[in-house]
């Protein structure tokens, strides 16, 4: 079975390749923003949309301007994946219902671009990329399959990262769990806690960094605008935030990768995690643990590794059910009730263990009804 899949590794350019991504970097930046002015100055004098195609045919004539030669010094393809990653954005806007597209800036933003090309190849630690040559990089994963497109990165630290996008055959990845099945309730305290009782510590890597950080932005607030103090500064902030970020996908990768691998069936709630975020009491906490993203990679993974996550009803009550006789407990609607005594049965309930085996016993109800 061929499935699509992401390898993300660092590279090391020399300072002539530094200076030939920067340059890419600022021709695709400056394509995607020119054409999203034409596009819409096109649409608010004259009622009309700009396709793809007629972008397309106005960026060669773009480049055979005098005042816009510089554009053919780059890669060409990388111009023309900002005329679809621009198009893309116009239909995530129109069909989807996603904001309009914003204009791009190189101060203090992540800078990208992409490339397709049969000559993109890795020989003896080196990576092949369209119009510059072989560039040094780590690469820490093995992989074995065609690669489709390359995405070439800029991070607001200054760190250079090329992402493979690889067809590959998943059949050899399967893994043997013996078809165990699992029911996931996710919290603030404990990350995650199973049907088993199993809890999973909850890293908070903001909550972690938060004085450091406040301590590192105060700091940037009050050196000059323009100055190389502050840039210095900004650096530092960003340095942060990318620890804090890799903090965070380094726990839920290993985390979901555990899960998949260990188990057959995997039962978790759908939750409303952007209707959750509107409550600002615990907004910054969730936000911290991310559950979005867990959903995300279980749900991608379990491709990989041959098994299935069924998802539960938002409005299940997992938590106030009773598993043993199914009394419905109004009371533990108040998230400070971690323990509780079924009045029917006088069970005793951990709250977070009762919702999962709640969970997995409503998942396997769907599965079987399916």
């Amino acid at each position: 079975m061929k499935h699509i899949k992401g390898y993300r590794f660092r590279l090391y350019p020399n300072k002539e390749q530094e200076i030939f991504l920067n340059k890419t970097f600022g021709c695709c930046r400056f394509i995607f923003n020119h054409f999203l002015s034409v596009k819409r100055d096109t649409w608010e004098n004259a009622k009309k949309t700009v396709s793809f195609k007629d972008t397309s045919s106005l960026l060669t004539q773009l480049k055979s301007t005098e005042d816009h030669l510089w554009l053919k010094e780059v890669d060409s393809i990388a111009l023309q994946q900002s005329l679809r990653d621009l198009d893309t954005a116009y239909q995530n806007f129109f069909k989807r219902g996603r904001g309009y597209p914003k204009f791009k800036s190189r101060r203090n933003h992540r800078q990208t671009y992409r490339t397709v090309s049969e000559a993109i190849r890795i020989e003896d630690k080196r990576i092949r990329l369209p119009k510059i040559g072989f560039v040094r990089f780590e690469q820490s994963r093995e992989f074995c399959g065609r690669i489709l497109n390359a995405t070439v990165m800029k991070t607001t630290t200054g760190k250079y990262f090329v992402s493979l996008c690889v067809e590959e055959d998943i059949a050899d990845n399967l893994s043997r769990n013996d078809g165990r099945q699992v029911g996931l309730d996710v919290g603030l305290k404990a990350f995650c806690t199973d049907n088993r009782g199993n809890t999973v510590a909850n890293p908070k890597p903001l909550r972690r960094l938060s004085k450091k950080l406040t301590k590192a932005q105060r700091k940037l607030s009050k050196r000059k605008p323009g100055s190389n103090n502050r840039n210095c500064q900004r650096i530092k902030v960003a340095c942060i935030h990318e620890k804090i970020a890799n903090i965070r996908r380094d726990f839920l990768h290993k985390l979901t990768t555990k899960l998949c691998r260990e188990n057959q069936t995997i039962a978790v709630e759908l939750l409303n995690v952007r209707g959750m975020l509107k409550n600002h009491k615990l907004a910054k906490s969730i936000a911290d643990a991310s559950w979005s993203e867990f959903f995300r990679q279980l749900q991608y993974k379990a491709i990989l590794y041959g098994c299935e996550v069924i998802k539960v009803p938002t409005f299940y009550p997992s938590s106030q059910t009773c598993h043993n006789c199914s009394f419905q407990n109004p009371l533990t609607k108040n998230l400070s009730v971690r323990q509780w005594i079924c009045p029917k049965c006088g069970v005793r309930h951990d709250r977070d263990q009762n919702a999962a085996i709640n969970i997995l016993k409503k998942a396997l109800e769907l599965k079987n009804s399916a």
